[in-house]
């Protein structure tokens, strides 16, 4: 394994804890949430960089910073939103349909054949899903904002990640990422300041956000990039499916959900059907 496709599974490693920070991190608002924890991501590798003497790589063309923060602030606002509004476990699981998602758009965007194997992976996945929030079973109604939410996550961070491969967005260093978790950071603010109530953190929130900003929206995009870019893209697309599997196992062992038949038949269902779509020739 290649040290750049080692670096993608550090980024692996560090969204499988998203979900239990996002969930330690309840009762700040969405926005500022979001704002909080790129704005220390950002700074973070916002030095790193100028002290590897990488400052030209922060100007880029109005298109990737476009579809950096797009990508960044979109997928993020909707995940703290939908772990606001409804279930962690199911939040976690609607919103792991983002890598079948990525095989399915993988065919319009980047041109590659999809094959009955990999329909096969996503039909199951969309199954997992379905079991999870379908009849029979048990959330409270006001919960299905929340499920959009996270369905939206799905599809934003999926958009983001194929288009990411496409020759004009390919070139972007990765040094780029620091002006985009900025950036990210700025927007949230000021659309927090405009439409949410601040919220003074505790000292649990705090360390979550402290937690969020150096991991899931921080180092991992950064290990992401160069694992997407000089690794080996299939090994790591397989490896993302066990990321569903061992987030939610992080949430029911904090205590933020249990460990019903639905769930685990749920869990099962998305990781196999990634796996499925992964493994597809």
């Amino acid at each position: 394994m290649s040290p750049a496709t080692l670096a993608g599974c550090g980024a692996l490693l560090l969204w499988a804890f998203l979900a239990l920070l996002s969930r330690l991190a309840a009762g700040i608002p969405p926005l500022q949430l979001t704002a909080m924890g790129f704005a220390l991501g950002g700074t973070v590798g916002l030095v790193v960089v100028l002290a590897r003497g990488g400052a030209r790589a922060l100007a880029q063309p109005p298109l990737a910073w476009a579809h950096g923060v797009g990508g960044l602030f979109g997928y993020h606002a909707l995940y703290f939103l939908a772990f606001a509004l409804a279930p962690a476990v199911e939040v976690n699981l609607i919103n792991y349909l983002w890598p079948l998602l990525i095989v399915l758009l993988a065919a319009p965007i980047r041109g590659l054949r999809l094959g009955p194997a990999r329909l096969a992976g996503v039909g199951l996945g969309f199954a997992g899903c379905a079991l999870i929030v379908g009849p029979g079973a048990s959330f409270p109604p006001e919960a299905v904002p929340g499920f959009l939410a996270a369905l939206g996550c799905a599809v934003v961070w999926s958009v983001y990640s194929v288009t990411a491969g496409t020759p004009r967005l390919a070139r972007v260093p990765t040094e780029a990422v620091a002006g985009f978790c900025l950036a990210t950071a700025a927007l949230a603010a000021a659309l927090h300041l405009a439409f949410e109530t601040t919220a003074t953190p505790d000292s649990r929130q705090w360390l979550a956000v402290l937690g969020l900003g150096l991991g899931p929206v921080g180092a991992a995009f950064f290990l992401w990039d160069v694992g997407m870019k000089r690794g080996d893209p299939r090994l790591l697309g397989t490896l993302a499916y066990a990321v569903p599997v061992a987030s939610t196992l992080l949430l029911i062992a904090a205590g933020e959900g249990e460990m019903t038949w639905r769930v685990a038949a749920a869990t099962l269902m998305v990781a196999g059907g990634g796996f499925i779509a992964a493994r597809a020739r």
